[in-house]
């Protein structure tokens, strides 16, 4: 069974989709007719609700930023780690 390709759809034809959703046409009509996947179209409108946006980064929560940002220190800190100890062996050598 082939993998079916993910598609992409711009915010212009997202925010279609919750307007018609939000003028009254039922969510399972929407969802068949362009053809859709129900938890997408649930996303879409909880985005619009909240931040008005579909980008991902500006739908993170505090805490989401916050651990992106702990991961990308503690990287940056094993690099500074591995880099000290090569320096000690290159300089324990001499």
């Amino acid at each position: 069974m082939p993998k079916q390709q993910r598609r992409t759809f711009t915010a212009e034809f997202k925010k279609q989709m919750v307007q018609l959703y939000e003028n009254g046409k039922p969510r399972a009509a929407i969802v068949e007719e362009y053809g859709l996947t129900a938890s997408a179209l649930d996303r879409w409108i909880k985005q619009t609700q909240t931040t008005g946006s579909f980008k991902e980064k500006d739908n993170r929560s505090s805490e989401d930023n916050e651990l992106i940002a702990l991961r990308k220190e503690n990287q940056r800190l094993k690099m500074e780690v591995d880099i000290l100890k090569q320096a000690a062996l290159i300089m324990g050598r001499k």
